[in-house]
């Protein structure tokens, strides 16, 4: 944000001035001293006012002679969202260009349109498109830009930027986290307040379609203020969900447009390994896949790049673990040989796609990576084995030590994942695992159906694990011998074809 360069030359002047008065009156004495005084006691005030009024001239500055205001270089084509929330957005556009076609049906265009969703779905992309798609200026501030520790100053900053939204005529102004000056209100009467009452009065100032859209995006729709979301205000509400496989697909063929992939590259493959990616981390995995290839001096993007660019982001970079005590890296192995099994026995719907003992920047010693399918439901039965899946790492650990008066502190992670689904289970969703009452309402209750849960799930894990000892002894020395294994090396490895591991002498590797 440019500002003048003549401010701080204003303000060293005016410090200067009464600096001199104050000196002048000191040096008189008396009477003179007690106005000095009154000088001083006077002076911070006058300094904050300067500063107050000094920051507000810079922000409406910035919104003027930022690239805010102008007209963006985006359109739909750009964008690869849900065709739920392009189709409401292209109403925005018939509604911006031809506000006439919609007044004689008496109706309006909607005052506010609330985007929410995860991080990272494009709730700003979309907003952009809009804008440009309508052929009108786009004014996009951030809610933190708002709030101030000074009472009023948000508020006028509101006023300045639809002032400015005003004499541009048809616009689009987005307030991207408008949840930090929206949250619900409380008793207190703070900045933030005044702010979000500065907001709403201009909302319900806008004459009828005189082609002013607002927009906002936040990931928290749940915590915003009930007069914000009330007729009038931010009516329209538009979720922007985690993109589906089809979606995906087209999100990274968006971004490969400009990036020499090789022909082994299947984008459609890649959409179907990157299930829960939001639009801004496929992006990010196809640039961190252009890094790597760079690195290596090579003329395209090549699988391997993009596999080192996956597990980088999902486990962190990997680092050698010659240091790595050999019990360690051994029970490190039993241990993922375990969820890999499981995963394979429990879950044939999950492409188990790397197995891998190498530790990672993130603190792992190992990690199972498996691809879920994408489903709306999930029975209690599939969830039974998800726990399972979660715990079989402990019950490989024990089993591999031949009990659990020596396991690791390395199941940490699995056992709250375990317990954080058991409890909505429970909870949200009403799952018991024995008996026909459909509602626990004691805390006491609660707990002893999750503690059924878990103990089932322990049990399931650890018998699976003894039948197939074979399959597991086969994985864990698989692992050992390559540290790294993909979907059709644990198949093998689980096929009774594949050659026996040999003898299993727990106390030699103890």
């Amino acid at each position: 944000m440019r500002v003048s360069k003549h401010k701080p030359i204003q303000a060293l002047l005016l410090g200067g001035m009464l600096l001199a008065m104050i000196v002048s009156l000191l040096i008189r004495g008396g009477e003179g001293l007690r106005g000095g005084l009154m000088l001083l006691w006077l002076l911070p005030p006058a300094f904050l006012l300067l500063g107050r009024r000094q920051r507000e001239k810079s922000f409406v500055s910035g919104v003027k002679n930022s690239s805010e205001g102008t007209i963006p270089d985006v359109h739909f084509s750009d964008v690869a969202a849900n065709e739920e929330a392009l189709e409401s957005m292209r109403d925005l556009v018939s509604f911006i260009q031809s506000p006439e076609k919609y007044s004689r049906f008496g109706a309006r265009i909607p005052r506010g349109v609330l985007l929410y969703g995860a991080p990272g779905t494009g709730k700003t992309l979309l907003a952009r498109a809009l804008a440009g798609e309508a052929g009108v200026p786009f004014f996009a501030v951030n809610g933190a830009d708002f709030v101030e520790m000074y009472v009023g100053v948000g508020a006028s900053r509101v006023r300045a930027l639809f002032q400015k939204a005003r004499k541009a005529g048809k616009a689009v102004i987005f307030f991207d986290e408008i949840d930090a000056v929206g949250k619900k209100r409380d008793n207190r009467s703070d900045e933030r307040e005044q702010t979000l009452n500065a907001l709403l009065s201009e909302m319900s100032g806008f004459r009828e379609n005189d082609g002013i859209v607002v927009l906002a995006a936040t990931n928290r729709a749940d915590t915003l203020d009930e007069a914000l979301l009330r007729a009038g205000r931010f009516d329209r509400q538009i979720e922007v969900p985690l993109p589906t496989l089809r979606e995906r697909q087209k999100i990274l063929e968006v971004h490969a447009r400009k990036k020499p992939l090789a022909p082994e590259v299947s984008l459609t493959s890649l959409a179907a390994e990157t299930a829960l990616f939001s639009g801004a981390k496929l992006e990010s995995l196809l640039n961190e896949a252009a890094i790597c290839a760079a690195k290596r001096d090579a003329e395209e993007i090549a699988r391997q790049d993009v596999d080192e660019a996956l597990n980088r982001m999902l486990f962190g970079m990997e680092r050698p673990n010659d240091g790595e005590q050999k019990a360690e890296r051994e029970l490190t192995a039993a241990h993922e040989a375990g969820h890999a099994l499981l995963t394979a026995l429990l879950l044939p719907e999950s492409q188990i796609r790397r197995v891998s003992i190498i530790p990672t920047g993130k603190g792992a010693a190992g990690y199972s990576m498996a691809i879920p399918p994408e489903k709306l439901f999930h029975r209690r039965q599939e969830l039974l084995h998800h726990m399972a899946v979660a715990l079989a790492g402990r019950e490989a650990e024990a089993l591999y030590l031949g009990g659990y008066e020596q396991i690791s502190n390395g199941a940490s992670n699995d056992i709250e994942k375990a317990a954080l689904l058991c409890q909505r289970m429970v909870c949200e969703w009403g799952m018991l695992p024995a008996g026909d009452e459909p509602y626990l309402f004691s805390q006491g209750q609660r707990e002893a159906a999750q503690q059924q849960w878990l103990s089932m799930a322990r049990q399931l894990a650890a018998s699976l694990l003894r039948q197939q000892e074979a399959a597991w002894r086969r994985l864990t020395e698989a692992l050992l011998e390559k540290e790294a294994l993909d979907g059709e090396e644990v198949r093998q490895c689980r096929s009774h074809h594949a050659p026996d591991a040999g003898p299993w002498r727990r106390q030699d590797r103890l």
